[in-house]
This record gives structure tokens, sequence and C-alpha cells, in this order.
């Protein structure tokens, strides 16, 4: 019995060497969990995206119009309203700083959905180069093979060809008839 004490608790105890110092339910075959991040991740492509919308959205009709109303209602409300209640007296400043700061933000929007835009269009261009040279690789191809066929078809009787002989053979079977009499 001591025996078997004993084998056992060789067994349950830790292992020594370079394994001692793995933590407990920590396993090489598994992939560790992701850290904890201090900045935050985003998807690039998923900010591009928006990025195309926003601008898409800032090249309208409808923004402009937005835009101007918003500008005519803010001039009113500081001009016309109470005293108590305006928040951006004559000369507008806080007015220019909000026109300056949706500006400072397009533009660079505006950038990012070019250059997403311009890959896009080097891709399709690279696919259209490629496009082109199978293209004019089949036409000299069939080109090749037509003047293969016709170069065959020289050596083939043709229907014409038939019939000038036909003929021949008509006139000259005509002729002796006519020797005959």
């Amino acid at each position: 019995m001591a025996e078997r004490d004993g084998g056992r608790e060789g067994r349950d105890r830790a292992p020594a060497g370079a394994t001692a110092s793995r933590p407990r339910g920590f396993r090489l075959d598994q992939p560790r969990p992701p850290r904890r991040r201090v900045l935050p991740e985003w998807d690039p492509e998923a900010f591009g995206r928006l990025s195309e919308k926003i601008a898409r959205f800032l090249g309208t009709g409808r923004f402009i119009v937005w835009m101007t109303v918003v500008i005519i209602v803010w001039v009113l409300w500081n001009i016309a309203a109470p005293d108590v209640v305006r928040f951006d007296s004559y000369p507008f400043i806080f007015l220019t700083l909000m026109l300056s700061l949706q500006a400072s933000y397009a533009a660079p929007l505006i950038l990012l959905a070019q250059n997403r835009q311009d890959d896009r269009d080097r891709v399709n261009l690279e696919q259209d180069r490629k496009q082109n040279e199978r293209s004019i690789a089949d036409t000299e191809y069939l080109t090749r093979e037509i003047a293969a066929l016709r170069a065959g078809l020289g050596e083939v009787a043709t229907r014409d060809w038939i019939r000038s002989e036909l003929q021949d053979l008509v006139r000259e079977l005509e002729g002796r008839d006519a020797d005959d009499r």
C-alpha cells in the first residue's frame, strides 16, 4: 500500500526543470488569450468606408442645403433671439470656429476617400490591362488559325473552281459535238 501511495505521490507533484515555471492551466498547444490593449483598435477598412460615405455626403446638394439652413438658423437665432438665449453674438466667432472645425475634418476625410478610390482605380486598371493582354493573345491565335485555314483551303477544290472546270468541260464537249457534225 505504501508503494502505491508513493507512486501516486510522485505523479501529483509539480514538474521540475524547464516546465516548472509554467502556470497551472497554461497549454502550449492552445493560443494565448488576447491581451488587453491600452489604445483602442479599429478596422482600417471600416474607417475607410465611413470616410467614403461622409465624403460622398459632403459632395451632395443635400449637404449644401442642410449646411445653409443651419447657418441661416444660427445667424437668425443669434440676431433675433433675446440676449439671454443667444450663444454667439454678432461677429459669430463660434460659427466661424464650427465651420473651420467642419472643414478641418472634411478635408482629410475627402483625401482618404480619394486615396481609396485611386487604389481601386489602380487595381481596376491592372485587371483591364491583363484582360487586354489576354484578348490580344486570343486575337493573334485566332488570326493564325484563320490564316492556316485559308492556306489549307487553297488546296481544296472550291465551288467556284469546280463550276469553272465543269463549264470548261461543257464547252469542250460542245466543241467536239460541233466538230463531229
